[in-house]
């Protein structure tokens, strides 16, 4: 994959965001969260249109994620169905998550 996949975060009271771009496309990636505490959000939902299917761009938000949380000492409660089904798929990931 030759497009380089930028992602951003950003965080305003208990709701935060990662968007994520592909270079040379339209549409945006997201992945939704709460902050139930300052050592725990709730991963809610992971959507990505449909010009950036195939793309990775819904992989490397959850890693972007894994990584954050990892860095910044906070776990995760994955009640979006997509960011479970990765973590059944990387249980390298239990560290950060519940």
């Amino acid at each position: 994959m030759s497009n380089a996949i930028v992602i951003e975060r950003s965080e305003s009271g208990s709701k935060g965001r990662y968007e994520a771009r592909v270079e040379g496309k339209d549409g945006v990636g997201e992945l939704t969260y709460s902050r139930m505490s300052e050592s725990k959000i709730i991963a809610d939902h992971t959507g990505v249109d449909d010009s950036l299917r195939g793309t990775g761009v819904g992989k490397a938000l959850v890693e972007r994620l894994i990584a954050d949380a990892r860095q910044d000492g906070f776990k995760i409660v994955p009640l979006c169905p997509y960011v479970k089904a990765q973590y059944q798929r990387h249980p390298e990931w239990s560290d950060v998550m519940e």
